[in-house]
């Protein structure tokens, strides 16, 4: 058995107990959802995977503040789901709910916002929007300038992806 098979194992074992201990909407069972969820996707099963990740984005949505962190990494993982699946649209639409989140509650110069401009200008660049795939690989190499040193490897990759 291999390291994700194991990975599932585990995860589908803790959601056997949570949903005996805990309520229907806890926000532990949307972690596990989305963690089953990842697993999946890291495997290829993409539709198992999107699943998961919806269990887990109506439970957060039900009992999360709107800007909470958790629910920017679940719209995070849907769209890199929905990316592997070869939908750019509807990856497009959940990272920009995860740019929301983000800007809102994270500081300007934030490594995080960063990768998702990064991956929104990546959309982009699938979609052929060429200026928008632009104007978001500049948002995160302005960041990534402040934030990293003039050699970390990151730097390489955001100013590959501006020339492509």
């Amino acid at each position: 058995m291999g390291k994700l098979e194991k990975a599932l194992l585990s995860h589908q074992k803790a959601l056997e107990i949570q949903k005996h201990v805990l309520p229907p909407n806890h926000p532990d069972l949307a972690i596990t959802y989305d963690n089953i969820g990842t697993v999946n996707r890291k495997m290829g099963n993409y539709p198992t995977a999107l699943s998961f990740q919806q269990l887990a984005l109506q439970i957060n949505e039900k009992v999360l503040p709107s800007n909470h962190p958790d629910l920017a990494l679940n719209y995070n993982n849907i769209a890199t789901t929905y990316k592997s699946m070869g939908n750019q649209l509807e990856a497009l639409s959940f990272l920009q709910k995860t740019r929301q989140i983000e800007e809102m509650i994270l500081p300007s110069d934030s490594s995080t916002l960063a990768a998702t401009y990064d991956n929104i200008g990546g959309i982009y660049q699938d979609m052929n929007q060429y200026e928008n795939a632009a104007f978001f690989y500049e948002k995160a190499l302005e960041i990534n300038e402040k934030v990293l040193h003039s050699n970390h490897p990151e730097l390489s990759i955001t100013y590959s992806n501006i020339g492509n």
